[in-house]
């Protein structure tokens, strides 16, 4: 990797783990990561399978629900990718990034161009997520009118710019390589591609309206209000940004929510930011790690009520009755 590519852990943690326990949760196993990228794509297709075959509003809707949480999925392994932890092999990692990262509108190499300085300036004048998670909380009105929009398909453009490198065009990227710069380029026209091809093969196929509601639909719609409900929970209403402990959020919940919320561990997202090069299937063994050495006693782990009480909440200072 060259310099330019890296994405840095964060300085700022109290201390780090034992050296041999975090080589062995910075190893890579491409079986796991096999098993993630199948079932994501099987259970996709299959969702999607059963939807066109018994076309109906009691199978179309809840397939919706599982599409928007496995198109999302698709989206945390392209982020992965963007990592280089998804699979061993560069080639290989990033042509599956790729694929994942384009399915579902996503340019994963520009992705990883701006990714990257949300991990290395955390809540800082760089930072490209602050327009989505900061100033939290708002007030519940607020948020709620911001989902709608997203439900509408109103904030749809301005979601996929960025994921194309919009923000860094007036961000400072002094220190990204060129090459990184090069492919982004080159990738966001595999992406165009891909989504003149794709509903260009459904029409001429005969399931253009299939199409348009079983893919188009939630990436315009759900998975918008998804995203942005996700990235509050990780970061929003913390409640101190000079720590990684503090400004990330570990969410925790049932397993079938996470499930749909926060697909491939990605819930554990203050370990994520202190281990980027930990891979997915390895998050939940880094939190009890952090956990059984008191690294955690401190951090913003909550459950999913918790932080969404947080987000929720009235930002205007309470007066007491007297």
């Amino acid at each position: 990797m060259q310099a330019g590519e890296e994405f840095h852990g964060d300085g700022r943690r109290r201390r780090p783990l034992p050296k041999d326990v975090l080589a062995e949760l910075t190893r890579m196993h491409d079986g796991l990561a096999w098993v993630s990228v199948t079932v994501t794509l099987s259970l996709l297709a299959l969702t999607i399978m059963a939807a066109v075959i018994w076309w109906s509003p009691w199978v179309v809707i809840p397939a919706l629900v599982l599409i928007t949480s496995r198109q999302q999925a698709c989206f945390v392994l392209a982020h992965d990718a963007a990592h280089y932890r998804l699979f061993k092999n560069r080639t290989l990692n990033d042509v599956a990034g790729r694929f994942l990262g384009s399915i579902v509108g996503v340019s994963m190499c520009s992705y990883r161009v701006v990714h990257r300085l949300h991990h290395n300036d955390l809540y800082g004048k760089s930072d490209p997520d602050m327009p989505i998670h900061g100033g939290y909380p708002r007030g519940r009105l607020y948020l709620l009118k911001k989902l709608a929009r997203d439900l509408m398909g109103l904030t749809a453009p301005k979601t996929y710019a960025y994921f194309f490198g919009a923000p860094s065009m007036a961000r400072p990227l002094d220190d990204t390589s060129p090459r990184l710069r090069e492919e982004a380029i080159g990738d966001r026209w595999v992406v165009v591609l891909f989504h003149i091809g794709a509903p260009s093969i459904a029409f001429a196929l005969g399931f253009g309206v299939e199409y348009l509601v079983l893919w188009l639909l939630p990436l315009l719609t759900s998975l918008q209000a998804l995203l942005r409900f996700r990235g509050i929970l990780e970061h929003g209403a913390v409640t101190d940004t000079s720590s990684t402990l503090t400004a990330s959020r570990t969410n925790l919940g049932p397993r079938w929510l996470l499930g749909l919320m926060f697909p491939h561990y990605v819930n554990y997202h203050i370990e994520h930011h202190l281990y980027p090069a930990i891979p997915h299937y390895n998050l939940p063994r880094c939190h009890e790690e952090l956990r059984q050495l008191g690294l955690l006693e401190d951090a913003e782990v909550r459950t999913i009520g918790q932080a969404a009480a947080l987000i929720f909440d009235d930002p205007t200072p309470k007066v007491a009755a007297t």
